[in-house]
């Protein structure tokens, strides 16, 4: 039997509105770019990474 694949939660909480251009394409590569859109991810290094540069802009929803 396969193991399922571990997903992360993720909520906009935060505008890109005068943040670094960087922010703004981690934002879009996370699914995210409206305050309050909801998008769910696989846990994986690379996302983890992309999270914690964007961290005062999203928040863990629900870490299944």
């Amino acid at each position: 039997m396969a193991k399922a694949a571990k997903t992360i939660k993720l909520e906009q909480t935060g505008s890109p509105i005068r943040r670094h251009h960087s922010q703004r394409s981690t934002l879009i590569g996370l699914k995210l770019n409206k305050i309050g859109r909801v998008t769910e991810l696989p846990d994986t290094p690379a996302v983890r990474g992309m999270i914690e540069k964007v961290q005062h802009l999203v928040r863990i929803v629900d870490g299944k």
